[in-house]
């Protein structure tokens, strides 16, 4: 049987040993914590820092990037459009009967046909573009309209600089019946490709009547030419 001082005694160790291991458990806790604390600031400290840096990094460049394409591509664009626009503006318009100074001429040489040439010369303060056949009517002496059909021949395309002349011919058939035949007053002449309208005198002889109604018969133009 233990005695009272054996027993204190065992009391006291019991007591300590709580004692040592609570502070172990506190020591193992804190230790713990302050590891925690201790690798925290680290792993912010790079964190942090590495952070704004590296966004900032790979995102500036993207926006230089980007900012190059943007103005590359823009720039290309503006300057194809500049170009279409200029070749555009440079490009002439086509031969407007109202900027002609129109003229027609006898070339006949003797034969079953006669000749009128008539001439179409640039009388605008630019080129213009010719190209095709012209309309063209024969007002009559009876008032009568003969429209002229083209002869098929190929239309060359000319430019016409401030100055220049283009023309084409009228194919006719003479009258050498001894009659009056059918006499042509006026040519009405649009020229290819324009709507309006010019009128000049006819200057060659009279025509033969095929049909006995004054017909035009064998009327033919070519296409407009260049001159020279």
């Amino acid at each position: 049987m233990l005695g009272k001082h054996t027993r204190t005694t065992l009391v006291t160790a019991m007591g300590l040993a709580v004692v040592l291991s609570l502070t172990a458990c506190n020591g193992d806790e804190n230790g713990g914590a302050d590891a925690d604390a201790a690798a925290s600031p680290s792993a912010s400290g790079t964190s942090t820092p590495g952070s704004p840096s590296g966004t900032s990094t790979p995102g500036s460049s993207g926006a230089s990037t980007s900012g190059a394409n943007a103005s590359g591509s823009g720039d290309s664009s503006s300057g194809q459009d500049s170009g279409n626009d200029s070749a555009a503006d440079s490009a002439p318009d086509i031969c407007r009967t109202g900027k002609m100074q129109i003229s027609a001429a006898d070339n006949s040489t003797g034969g079953a046909s006669g000749v009128v040439t008539v001439s179409l010369k640039n009388s605008g303060s630019g080129s213009c573009k010719i190209n095709g056949y012209a309309g063209v009517d024969l007002k009559t002496s009876d008032g009568d309209t003969l429209s002229l059909g083209r002869n098929g021949d190929a239309a060359p395309s000319d430019i016409l600089a401030s100055g220049e002349s283009a023309a084409f011919n009228i194919y006719y058939p003479v009258n050498d019946s001894g009659g009056s035949g059918v006499r042509p007053t006026t040519i009405t002449v649009t020229a290819p490709n324009d709507t309006t309208q010019a009128t000049v005198s006819w200057p060659g002889g009279s025509l033969s009547v095929t049909d006995g109604s004054g017909g035009s018969g064998s009327l033919k133009i070519g296409p407009v030419g260049k001159v020279g």
